[in-house]
């Protein structure tokens, strides 16, 4: 089987839900709880050997810590059939499901914090939808030369 060139992404989470340190802990989990369609879309559209940038929301600074890897794809998404999650979608049907999710590896935190402000002053919204206002998308594509220019900027990774 021909191996694809990865895509990249910036997957969002706020780290007192789930946090980089967290996935380091389990090596591995669903990304699961998304509930935006164009969220899911793009991530109906990850393949397995994409690499994903760890991004920390809702806290004082967000910005990209770490990155991970898609290990797994078009998995259903549980939490959308449990009722006692907050995820929990009403007209969601195991025979229909309505959302998705992927499972992702922990591959090491950057050596550097890369912080939405210091991201805003070097990118465009054109470079990275992540800086354009109003954005506020979980998921988000990047194209392969941005993700490479955040890396030299992230500095090594640690494992």
């Amino acid at each position: 089987m021909a191996q694809h060139e990865p895509s990249y992404w910036l997957m969002k989470s706020e780290p007192d839900v789930y946090s980089i340190d967290d996935l380091k802990n389990e090596k591995v989990t669903l990304w699961d709880g998304i509930r935006n369609y164009q969220a899911r879309n793009f991530m109906r559209s990850m393949r397995i050997g994409d690499q994903a940038f760890f991004y920390h929301s809702n806290c004082k600074p967000p910005g990209i810590i770490g990155l991970m890897e898609i290990i797994q794809t078009k998995l259903i998404d549980p939490t959308q059939f449990d009722q006692q999650s907050k995820y929990y979608d009403k007209k969601s049907k195991k025979d229909s499901p309505r959302w998705d999710c992927v499972k992702a590896k922990y591959i090491g935190k950057f050596e550097n914090f890369l912080s939405l402000q210091e991201i805003a002053s070097q990118y465009t919204s054109e470079d990275l939808t992540l800086v354009r206002k109003g954005n506020r998308l979980s998921i988000i594509p990047i194209s392969p030369a941005i993700a490479k220019s955040l890396k030299i900027k992230l500095g090594n990774l640690k494992h």
